[in-house]
């Protein structure tokens, strides 16, 4: 008798070994399987949707998930589930990662099973969906941070998930973790890429609607430029002929920087140089710039501005104000005056009234036009470059030509600033009479 509970128990053990070591081979075909299938592909969706419909088959469940890890503006980590399957005919609904779960693998980062959820003590308070029988989730982990969980649930057979189960979704995981990790950052990378190339192409657009040359204008030499502090800037300069002797001359600096400053400023360039066709006067084409500006942009959004039209044969410059920096006249003898008055910046009221004003420009006298990103820049002191650098600076050098001016002015604010980031755009404009 003994010696055939011997051969019973032997013939248990062969067979116990033979299960095993079917299993293992089965393990190992699937896994090989995955790495084959994820290892050359870079498309995360494809990597992901490829991994859930191999763990899905490998531990025999009727339906997985995979949720990513990815964090809010207030670097609080959430999940958000991106790729499902089914396995066989399933009518279930699909099951998405609850919050209770994923809280769970943030805090332990190791393999939950649970095959009656309902009464784990572990979810007490958690509702779960009536079909939701049992669930494995495993940890995608690279260099032990957590990046997303698998999920399985319903074992299509009696009995729920066992141990080896959990082990083989774990490998799977293990394996697969680096791979999904890389296919997002070069996803990553490529959004990043084609933002700066889209970046690229509205600098080049922004460039485009500036003046490409100084204006010519019998008597008076006049130059401007703009440098902004990103790719694209809210600041603006344009010349606008009028007719043969006057010239419209504009500055403008919306708030705000980047992009969405550079679309406002484009809306406002354009509907600037509409309205000087239908009359050039300061005060009348302010207020319709504003008014349909207003309409037009957010509240939060508005724009100073500078306008004037210089007129070369009476030699005057009529002028109005939107809450612009205020230009600076150095007359032909160095003395330094502020064109007055100001008004409010655009966009803010819509019937907002603008005042007109009237200069002579006398032979020598400079206008010097400019936005804050002048007299605002920084050095690593904190120290702004300032109104006082600046008219000092205008007292030394108010004999020199408009291009010459200009250069002089920004490569002072950059010796002051010695290395540090430009933080606002930089637009000058320079008019100048020439000698009797």
């Amino acid at each position: 008798m003994a010696k055939d509970d011997a051969g019973h128990t032997e013939k248990r053990d062969s067979k116990e070994e033979s299960r095993l070591l079917r299993r293992a081979v089965e393990e190992l075909s699937v896994l090989n399987d995955l790495a084959r299938e994820i290892g050359a592909s870079l498309d995360s969706g494809r990597i992901m949707q490829t991994i859930i419909r191999r763990s899905v088959q490998a531990v025999g469940a009727e339906q997985g998930a995979v949720a990513l890890l990815q964090r809010d503006a207030g670097s609080e980590l959430h999940g958000r589930t991106l790729v499902r399957a089914s396995e066989g005919s399933s009518s279930h609904p699909a099951f998405h990662a609850k919050d209770a779960v994923l809280g769970w693998m943030m805090l332990n980062k190791r393999p939950l099973l649970a095959n009656e959820p309902r009464i784990d003590n572990r979810f007490t308070g958690v509702e779960w969906h009536d079909s939701v029988r049992s669930l494995l989730c495993v940890p995608l982990l690279v260099e032990s941070n957590l990046i997303g969980v698998v999920t399985a649930y319903n074992k299509r057979s009696a009995g729920g998930f066992d141990e080896d189960d959990q082990r083989l979704l774990s490998i799977i995981a293990a394996q697969s973790a680096q791979v999904v990790e890389n296919a997002r950052l070069h996803e990553e990378e490529q959004a990043l890429l084609r933002v700066r190339q889209e970046l690229q192409l509205a600098s080049e657009i922004q460039g485009g609607l500036l003046p490409d040359s100084h204006p010519s204008l019998k008597g008076y030499d006049i130059a401007g430029t703009s440098i902004p502090a990103r790719e694209v800037g809210g600041d603006c300069f344009d010349f606008i002929e009028v007719d043969e002797s006057r010239l419209s001359v504009c500055l403008g600096d919306v708030s705000g920087k980047g992009l969405p400053a550079a679309l406002l400023m484009a809306n406002l360039q354009a509907t600037v140089r509409g309205q000087v066709l239908v009359d050039p006067r300061p005060r009348k084409c302010l207020e319709r710039s504003n008014k349909l500006l207003h309409r037009s942009t957010d509240v939060n959004r508005f724009a100073t501005f500078f306008y004037g039209v210089l007129d070369a044969r009476e030699h005057t410059f009529l002028y109005a104000n939107a809450g612009h920096e205020r230009p600076i006249l150095v007359s032909g003898s160095g003395e330094l005056r502020r064109l007055e008055p100001g008004g409010l910046v655009l966009s803010f009221l819509e019937d907002a009234l603008y005042e007109e004003a009237t200069i002579t420009v006398e032979p020598l006298d400079t206008i010097i036009i400019y936005s804050d990103g002048i007299t605002e820049a920084f050095n690593e002191l904190d120290e702004e470059f300032g109104e006082e650098r600046l008219l000092g600076l205008l007292r030394d050098h108010a004999g020199e030509s408009a291009c010459v001016l200009i250069d002089s002015i920004l490569q002072t604010v950059r010796q002051h600033a010695a290395g540090q980031p430009q933080a606002d755009d930089m637009t000058l404009v320079v008019l100048r009479r020439s000698g009797p």
